[in-house]
């Protein structure tokens, strides 16, 4: 039996991708793995968001050849997507951009039966590609579902390299999103993530976001938690916004990306909204979630940003409580807009990136101590360590708990009594 050993790089929906290789894979009889020594050929789905993404995809494919010289090495996804000189990188046998990634499995097969030594490369145009492509997961690495149902964006932020590496939105049909969600939830699946690229612009004829998730709440009655990836501010409507009043199963988090508190920067970056509107969304979206999980992103150091425009930044995140910032420190990004714009000297952005991650675990602290003490379901996922597991509230604070007879993916009332090291431990009243 073949073994294809996997390494995958990047946001959710490389996760969902690789795990429907995977499947693929196995019902085809091969062994699948994450990246060790001994494996027949390995695959790499790549990451191109940032610099370090591109330079981590390179080392990444560079270990795989490693663990044996002989492998097949598969390299597919965004950095191959966007970045020619991959097709130079020694060693690599095979590559795939976005849009087809299917077809690695096909030419793995071929390569296995024909022993062919010749590079393979298949990089489609994906800023003219159209088409959905048809992955499905029948399977999990972990206790919280993703289905995909969405690829794409259209936005062309000025920093941003994504719709050159994903192309424009296309989405899964409704009804296969419905259906797959059953099968999960069929198999015990007690949560389970919508994830795309740009998935606030998810559409199947008149069916938006909004409308999918509602037609998700009345068929798949098994269903006990919904969450999503990610979505834009301006894609918050006041159908979302009922769908949060109405249905405690709609996770208690949501994942905005911000990117600048200055009207300024944001301007320069090209979104689509400024700082009053996003404070207002907020205000609405608390209105009927008072206690609900607000993150987001933030860029450092993007062009045009001085002192003040930063200062601005951080009063604003403050002036919003976010409860935990992703930072990411402004990596140019080739065909963008902002390559042209004037550059902060690294260190700058360096000192400035500190002082988010001190301010992030400030409001990390105090947004899980205000829930000291409450009683919250958790889903349990997986190990902490040998005594202990760890599990997510629906609001997603990070629960340590004993072991105690339960198992994981199981779903238990806890009472949370402490917070250390920006996570919650808590003390099992009863499973559910």
């Amino acid at each position: 039996m073949k073994r294809i050993g996997f390494i995958t790089l990047g946001c959710k929906v490389n996760i969902y991708e690789s795990n429907a290789l995977k499947n693929e894979l196995i019902q085809r009889g091969y062994e699948v793995t994450e990246a060790e020594e001994g494996c027949d050929a390995y695959i790499i789905n790549t990451c191109s968001v940032t610099n370090m993404a591109d330079a981590k995809s390179r080392k990444m494919i560079h270990k795989a050849k490693k663990f044996n010289p002989d492998a097949i090495i598969c390299a597919m996804g965004c950095y191959v997507q966007t970045n020619p000189d991959a097709q130079n990188i020694e060693g690599v046998d095979i590559l795939i951009g976005n849009g087809n990634k299917k077809e690695a499995i096909e030419q793995l097969e071929r390569r296995f039966k024909e022993k062919n030594t010749e590079k393979y490369c298949n990089i489609i145009d994906i800023l003219n590609q159209m088409e959905y492509e048809p992955l499905e997961v029948t399977t999990y690495d972990h206790t919280r579902a993703f289905v995909k149902i969405e690829d794409g964006c259209e936005n062309f932020c000025t920093y941003c390299i994504i719709p050159y590496a994903r192309g424009p939105v296309r989405c899964k049909k409704a009804q296969e999103v419905i259906a797959e969600l059953k099968r999960i939830c069929e198999q015990g699946y007690k949560e389970v993530v919508l994830a795309g690229i740009h998935t606030g612009r998810y559409r199947d004829n008149d069916i938006n976001l909004s409308g999918l998730i509602q037609m998700i709440f009345d068929s798949v009655p098994k269903l006990e938690r919904l969450r999503l990836s990610s979505i834009e501010i301006n894609e918050i409507d006041e159908e979302f916004i009922e769908l949060l009043r109405k249905y405690p199963i709609l996770a208690d988090h949501l994942h905005l990306p911000l990117q600048s508190g200055s009207d300024v920067v944001l301007q320069k970056m090209e979104r689509k909204y400024d700082t009053a509107f996003f404070r207002n969304k907020i205000e609405k979206i608390r209105e009927v979630r008072p206690n609900i999980s607000i993150t987001t992103d933030i860029i450092v150091g993007f062009p045009y940003e001085t002192e003040e425009e930063f200062e601005r930044t951080k009063e604003f995140i403050q002036t919003i409580r976010f409860s935990k910032l992703h930072i990411f420190p402004y990596s140019m990004r080739k065909n963008t807009k902002a390559v042209l714009m004037p550059q902060i000297p690294e260190n700058i952005k360096k000192i400035r990136t500190a002082e988010l991650i001190a301010l992030s675990k400030q409001l990390e602290e105090e947004y899980a101590e205000r829930f000291l003490n409450t009683v919250q379901e958790v889903i349990v996922e997986q190990e902490w360590n040998k005594e202990k597991w760890i599990g997510h509230t629906s609001n997603y604070l990070p629960v340590i708990l004993d072991k105690n007879g339960i198992k994981s993916g199981e779903k238990v009332v806890v009472k949370l009594l402490k917070v250390k090291d920006l996570k919650v431990y808590g003390k099992i009243n009863e499973k559910m």
